[in-house]
């Protein structure tokens, strides 16, 4: 069974943000949150709570629908699998993405696009984060 990233325990996140370096880190090369598939924020104030903008996983992918080049292709179960070496940097991924959690890496001018493997739910330290089978 194909398994999608969830964040069913946010009440219990601290903001350490260790998901998004291991995001980061893994998928990326990179050592800055900026660069992870997923974010954590606050929505705002001193005493606000955290949530977790992550990819849901669409069934029907409307980010891979959009690709031009074939970069992106749905993946069973939700989501999306990413070939770079056949994405143009055209973008058309991030506008098409309805939650919009795709970012832009300017610097590799290729999406930042979460590839569920479920790297950041193995550095959560409080089980925030899970990957949940999806038939």
């Amino acid at each position: 069974m194909p398994k999608v990233l969830t964040a069913p325990g946010m009440k219990k996140c601290i903001g350490c943000y260790s998901c998004m370096l291991a995001c980061a880190r893994t998928t990326q090369g990179s050592l800055s949150p900026q660069k992870a598939a997923l974010t954590i924020r606050t929505v705002g104030g001193l005493q606000s709570r955290l949530v977790a903008d992550i990819c849901r996983a669409c069934p029907d992918a409307p980010c891979a629908r959009a690709c031009r080049c074939g970069a992106l292709a749905p993946r069973p179960g939700g989501g999306v699998k990413f070939r770079p070496e056949l994405c143009l940097g055209c973008r058309d991924c991030v506008e098409a993405c309805v939650v919009q959690v795709i970012k832009f890496d300017e610097s590799r001018n290729r999406p930042i696009v979460c590839i569920q493997c479920g790297t950041c739910t193995r550095y959560c330290p409080h089980d925030v984060l899970q990957m949940e089978e999806r038939a």
